[in-house]
């Protein structure tokens, strides 16, 4: 009495991926975020080549590339508590049907209510039984958040993976913890496996919201008929981002260094920085400037000396890299990007 498979399950749906979302998913990516800003604190003052389309671009500092990723995980976050309204409304109290049948009328508010007493979280009854039993739509909008913090995460950890490239043949600017011998092959060969394994861990819930899309579609009148799919794809997606935003914060992001050597000697050959020059000299002089010195791999500011009338005091606070990564026009004028 009071109760069908067609209520409880959808209910147990949302009941427990709210409680795996507020309980475990959100208290990691809190903690990715706290240990992504202690980085930022760490990293101070440290200025870096930025890079468009792989490129080398106007610099940057560390902690304003960091402060990106962590706006990521705020904004998942933020995302992820936009869906509890539709998730804590529960099916149950609609029975068979959505009509109740069966049921004492008061069955779901005080079912919420005891429920709510005993898990500490606001539960409250579907607005419209007959939209809690014929559809998973709120399972498909948390997926879908879900999708976008494994994307999120992905992107994080491929940038990662391409600051740590090296150590002589890639970028090398930073290098992540040592977790693994290394290669089977070749000895002394460092993978960034972290990077790696939350990559794959970002595919598998991108896999696992398309099937959760597609069960979404299943609800003919009067019940979604594949309620097993959702329930195993949305808490396995939640299981394993809470496990790689925790894996990425404190077995990768957490202990990289900085080869600031390295980050200071490409900064120092970046023809790019021309860019700052533009206000001053104009867009086709700074063109010219920039193929000389890559052309003939040298500094900037030594083939701006020569090819202008800018004293070297000029040049020095132009092309200042900590002073570009403060944005505005430099040396008056204007112009677009």
């Amino acid at each position: 009495m009071g109760q069908s498979s067609n209520d409880v399950i959808p209910t147990a749906i949302h009941v427990s991926a709210a409680l795996a979302v507020r309980r475990e998913l959100v208290p990691a990516l809190e903690h990715l975020r706290d240990v992504i800003a202690a980085k930022e604190t760490e990293v101070a003052g440290i200025i870096k080549t930025g890079r468009t389309h792989l490129m080398d671009a106007m610099p940057v500092s560390l902690s304003q590339e960091l402060s990106g990723w962590r706006t990521q995980i705020e904004n998942d976050v933020a995302r992820l508590k936009s869906v509890e309204p539709r998730l804590l409304a529960l099916a149950q109290g609609g029975t068979a049907v959505g009509t109740g049948i069966n049921a004492h009328p008061e069955f779901g508010a005080r079912f919420c209510k005891e429920l709510a007493g005993l898990t500490g979280v606001p539960f409250v009854p579907a607005r419209n039984y007959f939209e809690a039993l014929s559809t998973q739509d709120t399972a498909v909008e948390l997926s879908g958040q879900l999708k976008v913090l494994a994307v999120s995460l992905m992107k994080i950890a491929n940038d990662l993976r391409w600051m740590n490239s090296g150590p002589l043949a890639g970028l090398a600017e930073i290098a992540l913890p040592a977790l693994q011998p290394g290669s089977s092959i070749m000895p002394g060969k460092v993978n960034p496996v972290i990077a790696e394994a939350v990559a794959m861990v970002a595919a598998q819930v991108i896999g696992n919201d398309t099937t959760i899309t597609v069960a979404g579609q299943s609800g003919n009148f009067q019940l979604l008929v594949m309620l097993p799919v959702i329930a195993e794809n949305l808490l396995e997606s939640i299981r394993l981002l809470r496990n790689g935003a925790r894996a990425l914060a404190d077995s990768a992001i957490a202990g990289f260094q900085v080869n600031k050597a390295r980050l200071a000697e490409a900064l120092d050959r970046n023809p790019i920085l021309v860019t700052a020059l533009n206000p001053v000299i104009g867009y086709e002089k700074g063109a010219a400037i920039a193929k000389k010195a890559y052309a003939e791999g040298r500094p900037i500011r030594e083939v701006a000396a020569q090819m202008t009338n800018l004293s070297s005091a000029q040049l020095e606070k132009l092309l200042d890299p900590a002073e570009l990564t403060t944005g505005g026009i430099k040396g008056g004028g204007g112009g677009g990007g």
